[in-house]
């Protein structure tokens, strides 16, 4: 999976006013990415608000970023979920030719114990077609996946090739990345601490702010992956401040925010999310402008 070391970012859904689908936009962000260095493209995660989406809506999504993306870029395709059976039932029925790999998000709202979570995984491995990411966020699921729940999937199938670290515990992915098997890849799943990641042995990121400031932040981890530490830790003082205020008022209104000031979408979110304040609206006005 050495396509997927360095940065991709989680693509948002960008929506009209009348909170329908914008498909030209979302035409827009995905050349913008490639166009600027981005090394692959997740589809459906958390800041694609895939929560509030249709099946149609995904579907649609789905199509236009496997139709504009046009094979230049590797492909990643969220499927996941809290539902372990519904999940396989999606593996065996969805074409996923157009993806490199699928990720998974940890079950949420259920709290499974390190078993269940196991047994979850398990079966979703047995059942995909195709490489599996795991992807543990404990903000949005309430539960932990715990370094040696990762261990123990990445040692026991061969097609779960790496794992979405968002826990925001440095030290928790160090963990893995010190027993991992040689070729399983640790991805940050947090903009601010995924070059510290990165030269602790980390694969790179699956970013938000990265489609903001993807020539920018690409290279911030190429660099890291390099392990040109002052070059790479100059960029990231210079975005830090931005990723802090994508993140203040939930995601992806952030980010949304910051495609506003670039002139690139709108900032339109679904309920229950809500756009962010005049306040840190301002914020983000004056870093994109000085940036």
């Amino acid at each position: 999976m050495q396509a997927l070391i360095g940065t991709g970012v989680a693509l948002v859904t960008p929506f009209k006013s009348d909170f329908s689908v914008d498909v030209e936009t979302l035409k827009s962000i995905v050349h913008f990415s490639i166009e600027n260095g981005i090394e692959y493209l997740v589809v459906m995660g958390t800041t694609a608000e895939n929560a509030t989406l249709s099946a149609e809506e995904k579907e649609l999504v789905i199509a236009t970023v496997v139709e504009t993306n046009d094979g230049r870029l590797p492909l990643v395709l969220g499927v996941g979920g809290n539902n372990t059976m519904e999940v396989v039932a999606e593996l065996q029925t969805r074409d996923l030719s157009a993806f490199d790999a699928i990720l998974s998000v940890s079950p949420y709202y259920n709290k499974p114990t390190q078993e269940g979570i196991y047994q979850h995984f398990k079966v979703i491995a047995e059942a995909s077609p195709i490489p599996v990411i795991l992807y543990n966020v404990p903000g949005r699921t309430s539960s932990n996946m715990l370094p040696s729940t990762v261990l123990r999937l990445a040692n026991d199938f061969t097609n779960i090739v790496g794992i979405k670290e968002a826990a925001g515990d440095l030290v928790q992915a160090m963990k893995i990345i010190q027993h991992k098997p040689k070729d399983f890849l640790v991805i940050s799943g947090d903009d601010m601490i995924a070059l510290p990641m990165v030269l602790a042995g980390g694969a790179g990121v699956i970013s938000v702010i990265g489609q903001g400031f993807p020539k920018e932040f690409s290279e911030m981890i190429r660099l890291g992956l390099n392990k040109k530490v002052d070059a790479a830790f100059e960029i990231q003082y210079k975005i830090a401040d931005s990723i802090d205020m994508i993140f203040e008022q939930g995601n992806p209104a952030g980010i949304k925010e910051v495609f506003k000031f670039l002139g690139i979408a709108e900032n339109v979110v679904r309920l229950p999310l809500v756009s962010v304040d005049d306040s840190l609206s301002k914020r983000i006005y004056d870093f994109v402008k000085k940036f």
